[in-house]
């Protein structure tokens, strides 16, 4: 078994360097540090209070979102200090919000937020799918191509957001 751990370790870090060494447009890597900007939760925050003014048709939804992201939140914590992955690119760390569990890459944490978020927020809302997926797969690509993530980090930050939210979504309101 950790003869494959080790094989797609490998190729993952491998295709993740590709990705990194990528030469991006300057509108695609404008775009690519935005959407990493927008995943440290200025997005969840603003959608937050849009959902909080919206009246209480929207309260439900916005305990669905609140509840997601506390959930893989939650998740992140456990599963960052489990595994203790190090990040492609060691990431300047800011001492106002240096955690210890943020120092690691598995999984993506921005990734792992904006599915679960985009989650709830397509179910609940439907014409915001698109949207809500854009945005979603921009900030999980924007975390590789600016090394913080390899893809294998990405992809299990995709698939546990967006079971925590699909599941949140059905536990609150359906």
């Amino acid at each position: 078994m950790n003869a494959v751990l080790a094989f797609v370790s490998r190729k993952d870090e491998r295709l993740s360097g590709r990705l990194q060494e990528w030469r991006l447009p300057r509108p695609l890597r404008i775009w690519m540090l935005w959407a990493t900007r927008l995943g440290d939760g200025w997005l969840w925050i603003a959608m937050g209070l849009l959902l909080m003014a919206g009246g209480s048709r929207y309260h439900r939804v916005l305990a669905a979102a609140a509840l997601s992201a506390g959930c893989a939140n939650a998740s992140i914590i456990v599963l960052k200090r489990r595994f203790r992955r190090t990040r492609p690119v060691p990431h300047a760390r800011n001492p106002l919000f240096d955690l210890a569990f943020d120092r690691f890459s598995f999984p993506s944490g921005h990734t792992t937020n904006a599915f679960a978020l985009g989650a709830v927020m397509s179910m609940a809302l439907p014409p915001l799918m698109p949207l809500a997926a854009l945005v979603a797969c921009s900030i999980g690509l924007s975390r590789i191509v600016l090394g913080h993530h390899f893809l294998s980090d990405v992809l299990a930050g995709a698939l546990l957001g967006t079971l925590i939210g699909s599941t949140t979504y059905l536990a609150i309101l359906r």
